[in-house]
């Protein structure tokens, strides 16, 4: 049973000194309550001889006493048990975002976002709730009851043996309910999984939602999986409400036995009234004790089951790491990169929901024989049909997916010998599809750079040509941009992500089809400006317009992962293949437009 709960074993061994005051607080809080029961006997037993007021005045202030004392231990128990937990919940909720933030790409294409919010909340609280009020209950209860049980010994054996003979079912109970407590969450937590993800990918697509007026069709569905979850949370609540009445139910046979029992053995002057009233008090004070291991089993069955859904996470190792890292963390790159004879597939995706270049089957190749010198300092620009692999080869660059070993060289050295800290620390990367965070303008561009200066974050919107536009917003810079730059136009966008690789001051700067939504004379202007920022610098441009690739050293033209093509500009031209095809075809198209 407690091999469920070792993936916890290092966050209880990091906090183990406070839980050795924890528990010493408990063992007062139920010393000093196990003597409550005694103070009463002794009070009784002494009235019984003469009742004086000094006897009442002191046996209420002792009780007095005894109840205060008991608080303050309580107190202190709550307060470092209850709070580990929150400590331990605030560890484990980092561990679990800094793996997540290593993982590469495919881990998302195989993990449901919904799905890992749900075990990084719902999971998590649960297994907050296992490391807190679970231990701390179940100490007292532990302890508690021994105590009890010690002097219901003493009062009567006979007694004791016959009170307590229902309690052995209510330990047949619970054992027998517990692991259906914990198949039931378990596949409560699944549906919860479900839901999450459902309504993580409503909110990120809405638009796209009432463009094609599927907003009723999507809060069915979301309905059917609500009604779902909502049933399995019933069966749980069903069993949990069969198990807490039993308990209580053989608690109150406990309790009539003990009346029946215990009065006949005090009108035989077996025991006496005062024993009667202790022997009583213990067994009321059993109650809560017996009621809160039902509660118990609740939260260790839930709390062991978000345990293996969050050690899920934690335990996937990246695919994408930097162990076998032989170059200094200090190294500065230059910048020159080499493809030789690169083949490249993208991994399988587990998921048979996914979508992806490999969803399903073996992996397709992507790029075939790719092989290619960019020296340091210069462009190259890559054009080529949709789908032809030229987001897939730059992708190597940053190892967001990882090339075949010793197919990719940055300055003559395997890209794997570099740290992943160094080698992306010199690279600015404008991703064909632009990404901007719920946070202002401003924060936006200086992501990569935290510290920027106000003068250095106006200096790469400048280059970009956004920067006049951001100001004319009511709050300039500090406009708040929405969740994924909802509030801008997508040529915004992009130009922000422009000004936000720029910033970096890179050795190496990607821009995948970063000019797209950029009118041609906002495109010239920004190609102008690269060109002198970029010098010395090596820059790799996608495009599909012949206009912003025509300046570049070198041009590859990428056709079915190949390359087909490659040469500057009038080279290609010559050859009277797809590039000179395209370009043509561009050329024709923007005479068509002069005349209309």
């Amino acid at each position: 049973m407690f091999s469920r709960l070792k993936p916890l074993y290092p966050y209880l061994h990091r906090y183990r000194r406070s839980f050795l005051w924890g528990g010493l607080a408990a063992v007062l809080t139920n010393v000093i309550w196990i003597f409550f029961p005694q103070i009463i006997r002794i009070a009784i037993d002494d009235l019984n001889h003469g009742v004086t007021r000094q006897k009442i005045l002191y046996y209420a202030g002792l009780i007095v006493a005894v109840s205060a004392a008991k608080g303050v231990f309580l107190f202190l128990t709550r307060w470092i048990i209850i709070g580990i937990s929150r400590e331990i919940e605030f560890d484990m909720r980092n561990d679990l975002f800094k793996r997540l933030e290593q993982q590469p790409p495919e881990y998302y294409q195989q993990h449901r976002t919904g799905d890992i919010m749900a075990r990084m909340t719902n999971d998590l609280n649960a297994v907050r709730m296992l490391l807190g009020p679970a231990i701390m209950y179940s100490a007292n209860t532990i302890l508690f009851s021994v105590g009890a049980l010690y002097f219901l010994l003493r009062i009567s054996p006979f007694l004791t043996l016959v009170a307590l003979a229902p309690l052995p079912l209510a330990s047949i109970l619970v054992q027998a309910m517990g692991g259906r407590i914990h198949q039931r969450f378990e596949r409560i937590q699944a549906m919860f999984s479900d839901i999450s993800a459902q309504a993580q990918e409503n909110f990120s697509g809405a638009r796209l939602v009432r463009a094609f007026a599927q907003e009723e069709a999507q809060i069915e569905a979301f309905e059917k999986s609500n009604r779902e979850y909502i049933r399995r949370g019933l069966h749980l609540v069903q069993l949990m409400g069969m198990l807490w009445p039993t308990l209580e139910f053989i608690l109150g046979l406990a309790m009539a036995i003990t009346l029946l029992v215990g009065g006949h053995q005090v009108l035989t002057h077996r025991i006496s009234v005062g024993d009667f009233v202790a022997f009583n008090t213990y067994m009321l004070l059993l109650t809560w004790p017996v009621i809160a291991l039902g509660w118990v089993v609740n939260l260790f069955e839930r709390g062991t089951a978000s345990v293996t859904r969050i050690n899920e996470l934690l335990t996937d190792k990246p695919a994408i790491d930097d162990r076998d890292a032989t170059v200094s963390p200090d190294t500065a790159l230059r910048g020159e990169i080499e493809f030789r004879d690169l083949h490249f597939s993208y991994p399988v995706v587990a998921d048979p929901t996914a979508s992806g270049p490999a969803a399903s089957g073996d992996p397709a190749e992507v790029l075939h024989g790719i092989s290619l010198r960019i020296p340091a300092g210069t462009s190259l620009a890559l054009v080529g049909p949709t789908g032809a692999g030229k987001s897939s080869l730059v992708s190597l660059i940053p190892r967001l997916y990882d090339a075949p070993p010793g197919s990719l060289l940055i300055d003559g050295r395997p890209v794997r010998d570099y740290p992943l800290a160094t080698l992306r620390s010199n690279i600015g990367f404008v991703p064909q599809e632009t990404f901007l965070f719920s946070e202002s303008i401003r924060g936006n561009i200086a992501f990569g750079v935290p510290h920027a200066t106000d003068e250095e974050i106006f200096a790469a919107a400048e280059a970009a040509h956004i920067r006049r536009e951001i100001e004319e917003f009511p709050k300039g810079f500090d406009t708040m941009v929405g969740e994924r730059g909802v509030t801008l136009s997508g040529g915004q966008k992009q130009r922000s992500a422009i000004a936000r690789a720029i910033l970096r001051d890179p050795r190496i700067l990607i821009l995948d089809d970063s000019l797209a939504s950029v009118d041609t004379y906002t495109e010239e202007r920004i190609l102008e400006e690269l060109r002198r920022i970029m010098q010395g610098r090596t820059t790799i441009l996608i495009s599909h317009r012949i206009s912003t690739v025509r300046a570049a050293d070198q041009i590859a033209v990428l056709v079915h992962g190949r390359i087909a093509e490659l040469g500057a500009h009038d080279e290609l031209l010559a050859l009277n293949g797809y590039y000179a095809s395209l370009y043509q075809k561009q050329l024709l198209e923007e005479e068509l437009a002069v005349a209309t």
